[in-house]
């Protein structure tokens, strides 16, 4: 018999059987591993146990434990779900079903959209389905065989992905009388699904494009034990709570009309104060950092976005208009305006750096389907700055957006990741423009000495960026700050500057935001805070309520004098149960409340009460408004 030899990845090698597979290798290893495998990595390709290896071959054994085996946990999960929806629904069209980074989803053409009683029907399937424990087995098609077999089954989806692949022959896998297209791996058997739950439904168009059909995406998620799902879903639940459009009706911030239209938010005014601490409190910031404040204008004629290349690979975001026969283009980016203001001076080297930063309001066309609360609206601000310097400034200048953010974040408690994104396939500029870009953020993200991750292909169409994505409470990640590499529009916009010789030459540009979208960020922070803002972001510090009529004029008194002091301050003198107020203050997540009884009116004092029932000591109401003021500038 012949013998082949395989490399583990800790270097040693292993002899087996010609023929062999990924399972048997983990069995000739130990009956443990042999167990625990789902998969295997071979040659760096992830393929299923029952494959083959060859002579030679680098081969890992996947088990549920690491990431890679939990991502073919829940695309197994996707296909049994697939499979329990055509047992229940036999007329569901089945389309794509892959993973995603909470779970799984599922996409089914039906002619009625499920109710809560269908979900809980197919989970219940789905849980059958796994105790069955019905082997899962790749098969490989030629095309045209593939075609055939998914038309005669109906499955019209099916047959136009096999008809669009570039490819002679396709993958299938089968579970029982289910058959599903799929390049794979996954789990040996549906008893491996043993821990998952359908958690949500929505709508989406076929392949994104609104002009199809509406689809049923049955979101869910799995883990490889009971115990990491019940503590997703504690977490799920926790979110729900947190939810801040939720927070938002409850704490009065904003709300969305759809008489104004869809992803247009309307600030109320609480949510526009706290939207204006936030701003003021960029504002100063910058300043701090030697930026300059601009404003520019909300349209700039079509030719400009032509130039910039905005309109050829960004136009199907951008909204347009015309005033006296002309055409415009509404921003969607405040860069245009602020190459406009460098060229309105000659510019020196010794002018060098110019930091022009905007609370800039753009506006984006965002398909109804992916508009969410703050998170995703068509209308926001963003911290928007450009730095145009000379090439020999530009690493100090990255590291210094990259210093910027760290503070920031650092003020608003949040930890975060960083990736470089690369060149896209739809870019403007020449290949060495790109990779003196790319190498400048590259090296200032290793001298910065953060892990960060590359991320190919996700870079602006004009330049590489590094993007900074924040963890909140509840560890989920979030895209605010980016920071943007560009040699390319200094080009195309002729910018220039006077160097020490005389001659004339091209600046660079980088563009950055620090906390990104400002709806996007609250709409982070309410989550991340669920409400109970900070002292010094909350938009009502402290509520003065009285106990009796009785109490009214000197509680008039302390109220004048934290407002005078600038404590942002409401009062409650109505005539209810002080219970009542109490908790009304605390439902609107309100720091302090000052009550104002006989013994705080004789002794001329408040006892502040915070909003988790702990009390301060009996104060002066001037003691109590610089306390305010202290934690205030402390950012508490």
């Amino acid at each position: 018999m012949s013998v082949i030899a395989v490399k583990l990845p800790d270097g040693s090698s292993r002899s087996l059987p010609e023929g062999a597979t990924v399972r048997d290798l983990a069995a000739a290893i130990g009956a443990g591993l042999a167990k625990a495998a789902i998969a295997g990595k071979v040659n760096g390709e992830l393929v299923d146990v029952y494959a083959p290896l060859t002579d030679a071959a680098e081969v890992a054994i996947i088990t549920d434990k690491s990431a890679e085996g939990l991502d073919i946990i829940r695309h197994s999960t996707s296909h049994l779900m697939a499979q329990a929806v055509k047992a229940l629904f036999p007329a569901a069209k089945v389309t794509i079903g892959p993973s995603i980074e909470t779970g799984f989803y599922y996409d089914f053409d039906v002619e009625q959209p499920f109710s809560p009683e269908d979900l809980e029907k197919i989970e219940e399937k789905m849980r059958e389905l796994a105790k069955a424990d019905i082997p899962i087995r790749r098969e490989q098609l030629s095309k045209d065989d593939a075609i055939v077999l998914f038309k005669d089954m109906g499955e019209d989806y099916k047959v136009e992905i096999i008809s669009d692949l570039d490819a002679d022959t396709v993958s299938l896998y089968r579970q029982g009388d289910f058959v599903d297209l799929c390049r794979g791996p996954h789990l040996p058997s549906t008893s491996w699904c043993k821990a998952f739950k359908i958690t949500s439904i929505a709508g989406a168009y076929w392949r994104g494009n609104e002009n199809n059909r509406m689809l049923q995406r049955v979101y869910g998620t799995a883990f490889s034990d009971k115990k990491e799902l019940d503590a997703y879903l504690e977490r799920l639940e926790e979110a729900k709570r947190r939810d801040h459009r939720k927070l938002g009706r409850e704490l009065d911030l904003f709300s969305f009309s759809d008489e104004v239209g869809a992803g247009f938010a309307i600030w109320h005014p609480k949510g526009a104060l706290l939207r204006t601490i936030i701003e003021d409190f960029e504002r100063k910031e910058h300043l701090k950092r030697d930026y300059d404040i601009v404003v520019g204008p909300q349209i700039l004629k079509t030719e400009l976005w032509q130039r910039s290349g905005h309109y050829e690979n960004y136009r199907e975001n951008m909204y347009f208009t015309e005033v006296d026969e002309q055409g415009f283009g509404i921003k969607p980016m405040n860069c245009l305006s602020h190459m406009m203001i460098y060229k309105s001076h000659l510019r020196s080297y010794r002018d060098l750096p110019l930091r022009f930063f905007e609370l800039g309001t753009v506006h984006r066309h965002e398909r109804a389907g992916v508009l969410h609360g703050l998170l995703r609206v068509r209308c926001f601000t963003q911290d928007d700055a450009h730095i145009l310097c000379t090439p020999e400034q530009l690493d100090s200048e990255i590291k210094g957006v990259i210093s910027f953010v760290n503070d920031v974040m650092g003020i608003f408690g949040f930890q975060y990741e960083m990736e470089l994104s690369t060149r896209p396939d739809k870019s403007i500029g020449s290949d060495e423009d790109w990779e003196r870009a790319t190498n400048a953020l590259l090296g200032a993200l290793k001298d910065s000495g953060r892990e960060f991750e590359i991320n190919e292909g996700d870079g602006a169409f004009y330049g590489p960026k590094i993007d900074i994505k924040l963890r909140d409470c509840l560890d989920r990640r979030w895209q605010c700050a980016t920071i943007q590499c560009d040699f390319t529009l200094p080009e195309r916009f002729d910018l220039t500057y006077v160097d020490a010789n005389g001659e004339r030459k091209r600046p660079v540009m980088v563009h950055r935001v620090i906390l990104g979208s400002i709806e996007r960020f609250i709409g982070v922070l309410i989550e991340h805070f669920a409400g109970n803002f900070p002292v010094w972001l909350s938009p009502v510090q402290a509520m003065v309520m009285t106990v009796t009529d009785s109490q009214q004029p000197y509680a008039q008194q302390v109220y004048e004098t934290l407002r005078g002091a600038g404590i942002r301050v409401q009062k409650d003198f109505r005539n209810e149960k002080l219970g009542f107020k109490i908790r009304e203050a605390q439902l609107q997540k309100v720091p302090y409340m000052l009550v104002i009884g006989d013994r705080e009116v004789e002794t001329a004092t408040v006892t502040p009460r915070f909003r988790d029932g702990s009390n301060l000591e009996p104060m002066k109401a001037d003691s109590f408004a610089e306390f305010i003021i202290k934690e205030s500038a402390n950012h508490k």
